[in-house]
């Protein structure tokens, strides 16, 4: 069937795309981290097995961070063409509507399942995969997009590389028609530079040479280049996945995962269908916990790339203290988590971080030192309950406390909270 054209007539056209590709990568990201939260570990496996589960450990650890880098080139396209990046997103599961019909996400334990709905994700333009009957497309086709219309609206793309073949197409449209300089207005201080994020494949958009770069970059890391899809995510993920079926095939019993489920505070805001919401008080205790170091990376991402007057030291400080409490808090908390009880009311079943969404995130005020005072206090909050936690995050509660003094550091002593 052939793939609908994406059109881009206007800034506003793809600024769309843009924000929507955020979202994506953001919730695929998720995606990933979740099913690696899931695994077991050494000691509820054989020695042969743990070997095998930690290499698929890596391998969706890897892949995700490389969706971290893919929303990060997102966001410095944004910031070129002039667009606030930003990293609000719906909660999971996200069903046919809000994307198009062929792109639903949701929250699976690593297995079966999940890997299907992988390979289906990342599967390159043109290749006919099915994902898992959960995910049945529900919705209509989205009606397309005429390029007299001034205001942009979703659009049909059946793949993610499709997707960035719209946006590709898009920026030398608008090259073409604006002029590069009066298409790539941003400021290249807005840009995260492999430099400051110790990430080579990090691309600075600043041109059309370099927004190539980077959507080439996405496609090729995710689907492959132009058929070489060996070493991208859809090969590495195909590799994990046959030897796993490898695996079941000669050990019906052998279970990687534990049995988990997304588990949330509350019923989110903008999901009707029930989900599991987590009685279990310690439990609750970790996931606000967790919940919270979630949201503080979000935030120091947002304030990154929505900077005003930081130094090159503040702007330091922004990515580590993001990259810091994304591995030394939500990481172990998140697995911390899926060996805890939801509640009387799923039995048998363990939580799993949901990444969950309490409103509709906004942004900081641009102003830089109230902007900072703002992080500062929600890291001391979130080094508070790490520390209630005891032993079960000591090494949350370290980190924590060591990304609340990086911060405190640039904060004027007026404008701190003071200590409860």
């Amino acid at each position: 069937m052939a793939e609908p054209e994406i059109v881009v007539a206007n800034r506003e056209h793809l600024w769309w795309l843009l924000a929507e590709a955020s979202q994506l990568e953001h919730m695929i990201m998720c995606q990933y981290l979740f099913a690696e939260f899931t695994l077991k570990s050494a000691d509820e496996l054989t020695a042969d097995q743990a070997k095998v589960v930690d290499r698929w450990r890596e391998t969706l650890r890897g892949i995700a961070v490389e969706e971290m880098l893919h929303l990060a080139l997102v966001s410095n396209l944004m910031a070129a063409i002039g667009a606030a990046p930003t990293f609000g997103r719906p909660n999971f599961p996200c069903r046919s509507g809000y994307f198009p019909a062929a792109m639903q996400l949701d929250l699976l334990p690593f297995g079966e399942q999940a890997l299907q709905h992988f390979l289906y994700m990342e599967r390159p333009e043109g290749m006919e995969r099915q994902d898992p009957e959960m995910f049945v497309p529900a919705a209509p086709p989205l009606e397309p997009l005429d390029a007299s219309e001034a205001m942009p609206h979703g659009q049909e793309f059946t793949t993610i590389g499709h997707l960035y073949r719209g946006v590709e197409r898009g920026l030398v449209t608008l090259a073409d028609r604006f002029g590069e300089r009066a298409l790539f207005v941003g400021s290249p201080r807005a840009q995260a530079t492999p430099e400051r994020f110790s990430w080579p494949q990090m691309i600075a958009v600043t041109d059309p040479a370099t927004a190539q770069a980077a959507v080439d970059e996405i496609i090729e890391q995710g689907e492959g280049a132009r058929g070489d899809w060996k070493d991208a995510h859809y090969g590495r993920f195909l590799a994990v996945w046959q030897e796993y079926e490898d695996l079941r095939e000669r050990d019906a019993s052998f279970q990687p995962a534990r049995p988990v489920l997304p588990a949330y505070s509350r019923q989110p805001f903008d999901v009707v269908e029930p989900v599991p919401v987590i009685t279990d008080p310690r439990t609750r205790q970790v996931a606000e916990a967790t919940a919270l170091g979630y949201e503080l990376v979000v935030h120091l991402l947002t304030r990154f790339f929505t900077h005003t007057d930081e130094t090159d030291e503040q702007l330091d400080v922004l990515v580590n203290c993001a990259i810091d409490t994304m591995a030394g808090v939500v990481r172990p908390l998140a697995t911390t988590m899926t060996t805890l009880p939801i509640g009387p009311e799923q039995p048998g079943y363990t939580a799993g971080f949901s990444f969950e969404v309490f409103y509709a995130m906004g942004n900081l005020v641009p102003w830089r030192e109230p902007a900072w005072a703002l992080l500062h206090e929600r890291a001391a909050i979130l080094a508070e309950r790490c520390a209630e936690l005891a032993d079960d995050a000591a090494t949350a509660h370290e980190t924590a406390a060591a990304t609340t003094a990086s911060l405190a550091a640039h904060v004027p002593a007026d404008l701190m909270a003071k200590p409860r």
